[in-house]
């Protein structure tokens, strides 16, 4: 039997940006993707610390070192710049496997949005 579980996750950072007038996604700085076990296209739950909003996308790997976080398309109407939200991936595996699975948590400044 397979279960979803928790594989990820970005703790705390800031929104940088919020493009309406774009196809959509989260940009997300490419260090911190490569930190937090993610990858480009990976679908994403984002959870917005300041209003409770919780909404799902998909990762585009922003410009390394820049702290970027930039919420795209109509996800942009949920988030202000400044706002702080968590972003978490899940994945499906074997029960027996789910049982010792250790998931990946990354916490960055909770300024800068850079890996500490």
């Amino acid at each position: 039997m397979l279960v979803e579980v928790f594989k990820s996750k970005i703790h705390r950072v800031k929104v940088t940006g919020a493009e309406l007038d774009y196809i959509g996604s989260i940009t997300i700085d490419s260090d911190l993707v490569d930190a937090a076990n993610m990858v480009e296209g990976e679908k994403v739950q984002i959870v917005n610390v300041n209003n409770g909003e919780r909404i799902e996308t998909y990762i585009i790997k922003g410009k390394a070192g820049t702290g970027e976080i930039t919420l795209n398309g109509p996800a942009a109407r949920k988030v202000q710049k400044g706002d702080v939200i968590i972003i978490i991936t899940y994945t499906w595996m074997e029960m027996e496997a789910a049982k010792n699975f250790k998931p990946t948590v990354i916490f960055p400044n909770t300024e800068t949005n850079l890996l500490q």
